[in-house]
């Protein structure tokens, strides 16, 4: 268990004295926690269909595509219950299977069902066939450990020394991670066991006097914090700092480089660089290990990397990594459109980081952020159908460039599927992003219909949301507390309904609105205090008690910072929290010669035939490049682009 919980605010955490090694540790957590997903139930418009199309499109395909390409023979081979080599391609094929329980098992808290409790159940018994007697659970390795999968992985014979490229202990994190939520949505102990006897051979293997060595991919750091949390066991959470404390240490190990953030210790690093992925998910780490032991350096190098990723290294889309090459961050400003990567898997680490930064901060800043990902560079990773994706979401495309892993366009599946299996884990998880809580505060962070009860401290509440968001920008709540009782609601204002598109100066609107948001309660307009990003609401709340928020949306225009070399002279479009793009084929294929003046008419219009769903697109007049002829024009939502075969598009039009 959690020996204390104490809420502090972000500022005096930058105070607090690092313990000193070898000190009785005493843990402590973050001064806000999420409202859990067993408390919330989404009945939104926009976002439920797409729960529902993982649930019941998304998981069973992927289930299928894991059986077919061998995923789980390897656990069946690896335990001699089935000859054979290994099959896949990738010495991490066995975090698919782990990723489709973790959102497996998120979808039977919202929608409880038999079958796939016993699916489930069926896949666990399998993983655990492929486990070895000591817990070591890497099924290549297991099977041949002379012949990973992967032509670039170490042909090592042994176990955890090649682990700067063969991905046993990331492996083990996602593992961890995905028990963790299997026991937590079903209370069973049958994976949570395989995940523990793993974790303890990790602790009796890594740690001074023992294996010196950072993973080489990341994430057991976070998976080792939620073991902690289920277990109280406090050598997980040592051994998760442990693995952050050692990166960068050429005393302990010969450094892997920028490429998996091993130049320097982490502490000392203060840009975000190399694989993107890998990136966030350590970073995400690092704040758990600033929460927990209230870690003043851990706090402070996490805070100027994550301002150096939103002022200089961030798409309009929420999505990072600018490079091909080593899926990786570029330099300053190094934001190319058609070769842009912007992994899906890098949006979903960059919102898991961003949750705990709000988690220790309570600034909105951070719920922008995350808002942008997941309307824009999240999304765009799957289509409207959940059964083709985009491991790379570019913000220009040209009709012929192979940008997605030899495609130009949406694929079923992929040789690496960590994209697909992603999605699969974090869009059933949403509903716990939705609220959060700190004492007698409840916080109101994304905008999508939904009922909540929530536990403050003095009195548990109901809050019922019911919005068109991201349609519309009117938001109506019921609150409904047990009884009378004092107690603030702090709504979240969007940075785009304050014309701010993301903190810092990297983009910004090329008009400004003047309107502000509005708020009533039973039907009187209130004038409200506003405290990080957030209208405050401190009053005596009664049951029945309503309110309407109403955010000013209207299309606007983005231009880049001026050191965006590759967005100069460009225009972007965004309506609310959506990015919107054109696509050739609504344009008659001529995006290539038109151009967006600042003066160019624009209209927002209602169409539901397009993709058989509703959906805001804008429509208004492009000029033709040389020529005083103008075209009408069709832009919609980015995350909807490539739904209809190969094709060009663009995020970014010339303005003249």
């Amino acid at each position: 268990m959690i020996k204390e919980i104490i809420f502090y605010p972000l500022a005096f955490l930058f105070s607090i004295i690092t313990s000193c090694p070898g000190q009785q540790q005493k843990y402590f957590d973050y001064p806000l926690s999420m409202v859990d997903i067993t408390n919330v139930e989404i009945t939104d418009d926009f976002w439920l269909p797409k729960i529902r199309t993982i649930q019941q499109t998304t998981i069973p395909f992927a289930l299928d595509k894991c059986t077919v390409e061998g995923r789980l023979d390897n656990f069946l081979i690896a335990g001699k219950k089935k000859q054979g080599t290994v099959r896949g391609a990738m010495p991490f094929d066995d975090t698919d299977v782990y990723k489709i329980i973790e959102g497996a098992s998120y979808s039977l808290i919202s929608a409880p069902n038999k079958e796939l409790d016993a699916t489930l159940d069926s896949i666990i018994a399998i993983i655990k066939i492929g486990q070895e007697p000591d817990g070591y659970l890497t099924t290549w390795c297991t099977i041949d450990p002379f012949h990973p999968p992967a032509p670039w992985a170490q042909k090592t014979g042994k176990r955890w020394i090649g682990e700067s490229s063969n991905h046993e202990l990331y492996n083990s994190g996602h593992l961890f991670e995905a028990a963790a939520a299997h026991y937590h949505a079903t209370g069973k102990r049958n994976f949570l066991e395989l995940a523990l006897k793993n974790a303890d051979l990790l602790v009796q293997t890594f740690g001074p006097g023992k294996l010196s060595m950072p993973p080489g991919h990341q994430i057991v750091e976070t998976g080792l914090i939620k073991l902690y949390r289920i277990t109280g066991n406090e050598k997980y959470v040592q051994l998760a700092k442990y693995f952050l404390d050692v990166r960068g240490d050429s005393t302990t190990h010969s450094l892997y480089g920028e490429y998996s953030q091993d130049q320097k210790p982490v502490v000392q690093q203060n840009v975000i660089v190399g694989h993107a992925v890998r990136a966030v998910y350590m970073y995400a780490g690092m704040t758990d290990i600033a929460a927990l032991y209230r870690d003043s350096a851990y706090l402070k190098a996490v805070t100027v990397i994550w301002t150096n990723m939103i002022e200089k290294k961030i798409y309009l889309t929420g999505g990072i990594g600018a490079k091909h090459e080593g899926e990786a961050l570029g330099n300053d400003y190094e934001l190319p459109n058609l070769t842009a990567y912007g992994e899906t898997c890098a949006s979903i680490g960059n919102v898991y980081w961003n949750n705990r930064l709000f988690m220790l901060s309570g600034d909105s800043k951070y719920f922008d952020v995350i808002e942008r990902s997941l309307y824009n560079g999240l999304i765009s990773g799957i289509s409207l159908d959940g059964k083709n994706f985009f491991y790379v979401n570019p913000l220009e495309a040209d009709g012929s460039f192979k940008f997605n892993s030899g495609a130009c366009t949406r694929r079923p599946w992929f040789d690496c599927s960590c994209c697909p299996t992603n999605l699969i884990r974090f869009i059933p998880s949403l509903p716990g992003l939705i609220y959060a809580v700190q004492g007698d505060i409840l916080y109101v962070n994304l905008y999508m219909s939904s009922k909540a009860r929530v536990q403050l401290d003095q009195i548990t509440v109901q809050c019922e949301q019911q919005s068109d968001y991201p349609w519309e920008g009117t938001v109506h709540m019921n609150i409904i507390p047990e009884r009378a009782g004092h107690f603030t609601i702090k709504l979240r204002l969007p940075g785009w309904a304050q014309n701010q598109v993301l903190p810092g100066d990297l983009y910004s609107y090329a008009d400004s609105i003047a309107g502000k948001a509005v708020i009533t309660v039973n039907g009187r307009e209130l004038s409200y205090a506003v405290d990080h990003g957030y209208a405050v609401l401190a009053r005596t709340w009664m049951p029945g008690d309503s309110i309407r928020l109403t955010l000013p949306m209207s299309i606007r225009r983005v231009v880049a910072n001026e050191r965006v070399k590759d967005d100069e002279n460009l225009t972007a479009l965004e309506y609310g929290p959506l990015v919107y793009c054109f696509e050739g084929i609504d344009n008659n294929n001529e995006l290539g010669s038109l151009t967006l003046s600042d003066h160019a008419s624009l209209k927002m219009e209602q169409q539901n035939d397009l993709f058989h769903q509703k959906m805001n697109i804008i429509s208004g007049e492009l000029r033709k490049k040389g020529s005083d002829s103008v075209r009408k024009f069709t832009a919609l939502p980015y995350y909807a682009w490539s739904n209809r075969g190969p094709g060009s598009m663009k995020v970014w039009m010339p303005r003249k």
